[in-house]
C-alpha cells in the first residue's frame, strides 16, 4: 500500500548556501515538514529510471545515502529492489521516515554521517546519493577552485563508498554538477572504480554517473581527477538561491 503523501509546499529557505552543510538547518526544515510528502532533489524516481534499473539486480544490497525525506527508498522497493538502507545525518527525518515507512520492514533508516558510515566494508552492492554531495559542497565560493576543506569533505565520502562496497559494485550520482567539475572529485585511482557519465531531464539538465568498483579509470579521467588541488581559476559564476516551488538552486551550483 503506498503511503499517503500531502502536496509539498515550497520549503524555508537558508539565508546563505553553507547553512544547507548544516545539520540544524535539515532538523529544523525536517521539523517544519513534518505533515508533508517526500521532496525530491533532481527529479523523482520516474526521471532517471530508465538509467537506473539496468544497473541494479533485485537481490542487491542498495545503500541510499542523504534519504532526507525522498520517497526513492520506497521507490525502490515497488520497484522490485527491496534490501535499501537509507542514511541520513538528521535525526528528525530518520525518525518521521521509519513511520511513514512503517509498513515496509525491508526498508532499513539510520541516523549516521556520511563521512564516517558504522557499516563493515564490503556491506552493499549499490550506493546511491541524490543531492547528498551538492549540499555538502554548498556555499563554496569559486566551482574551479574548491577549497581544501570541501575537497577532503568529498574525500571522506567517496573513500567511504568505496570501503563499503563489494568488488563488482556500484555508486551511482546524480547532480547537478557536471562533468568538468565533478569528475575530478571521482577519478581518483584509490577508489578503485571505472566512471561513467550520462544525463537526464525533470525540467532541468542534470547528471547521473555510474563507477564501477574493480574496474579502471581511463587515461583523461584520471588527467582530470590529478587537477583537484591544482585547478585552473577562471572567474567564478555567482550562485544564487532561486526561491521556488522546487528548490532547484543547486542547478546553479556547479560543483
Amino acid at each position: 500500500m503506498a503511503s499517503p503523501r500531502t502536496p509539498v509546499s515550497p520549503p524555508e529557505l537558508p539565508e546563505k548556501n553553507f547553512q544547507y552543510r548544516q545539520v540544524q538547518y535539515w532538523d529544523q526544515r525536517y521539523k517544519d515538514a513534518a505533515d508533508s510528502g517526500p521532496y525530491e532533489w533532481f527529479g523523482d524516481f520516474a526521471s532517471f529510471r530508465a538509467l537506473l534499473e539496468p544497473e541494479l539486480c533485485p537481490e542487491d544490497r542498495i545503500l541510499v545515502l542523504g534519504c532526507g525525506n525522498s520517497a526513492l527508498s520506497y521507490e525502490l522497493f515497488l520497484g522490485g529492489f527491496p534490501n535499501v538502507t537509507s542514511v541520513d545525518y538528521s535525526p528528525v527525518v530518520v525518525a518521521a521516515m521509519q513511520v511513514r515507512y512503517a509498513h515496509v520492514p525491508s526498508l532499513r533508516w539510520e541516523t549516521m554521517d556520511v563521512r564516517a558510515l558504522d557499516f563493515p566494508s564490503g556491506s552493499f552492492d549499490v550506493v546511491l546519493e541524490k543531492g547528498t554531495l551538492d549540499a555538502m559542497l554548498a556555499g563554496e565560493p569559486d566551482p574551479w577552485n574548491v577549497s581544501s576543506e570541501g575537497v577532503h569533505t568529498v574525500d571522506q565520502v567517496l573513500s567511504e563508498v568505496s570501503r563499503l562496497l563489494v568488488p563488482g559494485g556500484r555508486f551511482i550520482s546524480m547532480t547537478s554538477a557536471g562533468p568538468h567539475f565533478r569528475i575530478r572529485h571521482y577519478a581518483q585511482s584509490r577508489y578503485d572504480w571505472s566512471l561513467r557519465h550520462t544525463t537526464y531531464s525533470s525540467g532541468f539538465h542534470f547528471h547521473f554517473y555510474i563507477m564501477h568498483k574493480g574496474r579502471t579509470l581511463s587515461v583523461p579521467q584520471l588527467a582530470l581527477g590529478a587537477q583537484i588541488l591544482s585547478s585552473p581559476s577562471p572567474p567564478a559564476s555567482p550562485c544564487f538561491l532561486q526561491d521556488s516551488d522546487n528548490e532547484d538552486f543547486l542547478s546553479a551550483i556547479q560543483l
